[in-house]
């Protein structure tokens, strides 16, 4: 153990976690020069093409340093707020992290949210200053900001270019000499594994990701879960290098993965501990904290013979990402469905196109909502995240909604549109710090229903891309809100429902009236669309029918055989539109996470 180091990544998005790793990779001979290519760790297509970190990576790099071979088990992790989950589950995994800040941005949201993350895991911080080689680069300047936010020396921080290799040497220098190595959790022999993580392959079933905290496992093992008692026989284990490498054994500190033929996905759960079945630990790890989800939407498959098929993705994606929250719901307008609970919009968005991609599904989201807390006249207390669910008014006492704590690093030039944004979001002014010179802290409470939407957007877009945002869920406190029900010819269309404050719900209902009309085809017949609270209604849209000229023939005459035809058109446009039923395109399920 004295020559193994753990340790992560963690800086804010695109400031050159994955290309800093490619360095490191390079650096240490990791990869033949013929295989590396550019975010190496990226195995993900989706992950490429946005540019993006989503699921952490391990991988085993070996470097000497005055003749000793040193093992440096690295992960690195995601940037941006909605994976933060995947962030606090690799800190539990190491002992060190490179808290990595760009140059010429400097400190970010992200960045103090993760430094602060590494604190409460006790870990060793090394602050690594990235992208010097920029021409807005002023990392001296940086270094003071990082002495002034996070009380770190600036000497000790570490000038890299993870673009030209600058300064790589010195960071895996730092790495063995300031990051401790690994220490047994407890003092007896039994054998203690942590699952960090897993996914599910075809041929081999549950792969899980491990770091060993006690003891030694082998190849032909025969192992527990301690929150399920199953056992199962190891058929194949290694680390990563960063393709699964087998080694026949890991031992205490190391960090790899084990293959046991599971092959079902409710038998290995991230932040679970293995032990040895013939001699079981009695004490588990401590594992991780339940995950809170923050945004609901619905999921539901195009062709509802894919319903199966969907619960399967549903399951394995699970699996893979332990912060997806899943039960089985059932609209009017779409049938069979789930409802699932995602860490923000983002992550919503991926496991959409991840769901699409990598098991061919064809699948419609419903407009996304968060969980409220409603005491009901009766004294009951319910917990409300899905519309179709919201109780009848007379019955309501007092509705209680989320509120985050929202933290906008921005250039001071932006202080009035990030406050008048605020404002109108119903945000809380808290305070403002400073942050350098140049850049201030705002800090406000939100309502979760208002971020969930365009928020983020909007601020990139009201400060040139500049700002940047963390938020962090605080409490529930009494509210005004009201459901408002989308109809279309009469008829309520369930899934596009929504819960939204009394003050906003007539212009939100507008705005989505609005976009349907724009999204569903015109008919042979009026199509109306309309908002209501109740029985009230509060907007309206109609989308005029489509009309063939029956006239065209008559090329003289009298009036009255004009008049005919068209009576006789009109008749048969009443009929079709008493049995006519409309056909809701997806698009028009996905306006509602893009109103204007």
């Amino acid at each position: 153990m004295e020559t193994v180091r753990n340790f992560c990544i963690i800086a804010h998005i695109d400031h050159g976690k994955s290309t800093i790793s490619d360095r490191l990779i390079e650096w240490t001979h990791t990869v033949d020069e013929r295989q590396m290519k550019a975010q190496l760790l990226d195995t993900m297509d989706l992950e490429r093409e946005r540019g993006i970190t989503i699921k952490m990576q391990a991988v085993r790099l070996e470097y000497v340093q005055d003749g000793v071979t040193y093992i440096l088990n690295l992960i690195d992790t995601p940037g941006h707020v909605d994976f933060s989950y995947e962030v606090s589950r690799s800190l539990a995994a190491c002992e060190g992290a490179l808290l990595l800040v760009d140059a010429a941005q400097g400190i970010e949201a992200q960045t103090i949210a993760n430094f602060y993350l590494a604190l409460e895991n006790d870990l060793e911080i090394i602050p690594v200053i990235n992208k010097i080689d920029l021409p807005a680069a002023d990392p001296d300047k940086v270094a003071a900001d990082i002495e002034h936010v996070f009380g770190i020396p600036a000497a000790d921080c570490i000038h890299c270019s993870a673009k030209t290799g600058v300064g790589i040497d010195r960071i895996l220098h730092h790495i063995v000499s300031h990051i401790p190595c690994p220490k047994p959790q407890f003092n007896d022999d039994c054998v203690r594994a942590l699952i960090f993580d897993a996914h599910y392959d075809t041929y081999r079933g549950v792969i899980a990701y491990v770091r060993m905290m006690n003891g030694i496992l082998k190849k032909g093992d025969v192992i527990q879960m301690m929150a399920t008692k199953n056992t199962f026989e190891i058929t194949d284990i290694g680390y990563f290098k960063p393709q699964m490498t087998p080694s026949g054994h890991l031992e205490n500190g190391m960090v790899g993965y084990i293959t046991s033929s599971i092959k079902k996905v409710d038998d290995a759960n991230i932040g679970d501990t293995i032990t040895l079945a013939a001699s079981p630990a009695t004490t588990p790890l401590a594992g991780y904290k339940t995950v809170q989800s923050m945004v609901f939407s619905g999921i539901y498959p195009v062709d509802t013979t894919d319903y199966d098929d969907l619960k399967v993705a549903l399951s394995k994606l699970k699996l893979n990402d332990s912060s997806l929250s899943l039960s089985v719901e059932n609209s009017k307008a779409l049938g069979f469905g789930f409802r699932c609970g995602f860490l923000g919009l983002l992550h919503m968005d991926i496991i959409r196109e991840r769901i699409e991609r990598e098991f061919g599904i064809d699948i419609v989201l419903t407009a996304p909502s968060v969980t409220y807390k409603i005491t009901l006249t009766n004294g009951e207390s319910i917990d409300l995240d899905n519309p179709s669910d919201y109780p009848e008014v007379p019955t309501i006492d007092t509705i209680y909604e989320p509120y985050v704590g929202v933290s906008i690093i921005a250039p001071s030039t932006y202080t009035g549109t990030i406050m008048e944004l605020a404002q109108q979001h119903r945000g809380v002014y808290k305070k403002t710090e400073l942050i350098d010179s140049l850049r201030q802290s705002f800090i406000y409470e939100i309502p979760m229903n208002e971020i969930i939407s365009n928020f983020f957007d909007q601020l990139k877009s009201r400060t040139q891309g500049y700002a940047s945002m963390d938020y962090w869920f605080l409490d529930y406190r009494p509210t005004q809100l009201v459901k408002v029900a989308l109809m279309i010819n009469g008829d309520p269309v369930d899934a596009l429902s929504f819960i939204a404050h009394q003050s906003s719900a007539r212009t939100i209902a507008g705005k989505m009236a609005e976009k349907l009309k724009s999204l569903i085809p015109r008919q042979l017949y009026d199509v109306v669309i309309q908002g209501a609270i109740g029985g009230k209604i509060i907007c309206r849209e109609t989308i005029k029918a489509l009309r063939k000229n029956v006239t065209a023939k008559c090329y003289g005459g009298d009036i009255s055989r004009k008049r005919k035809l068209l009576e006789k058109q009109k008749a048969g446009k009443k009929k079709m539109k008493q049995l006519g039923s409309i056909s809701v395109p997806k698009e028009a399920f996905l306006a509602a996470l893009k109103l204007d």
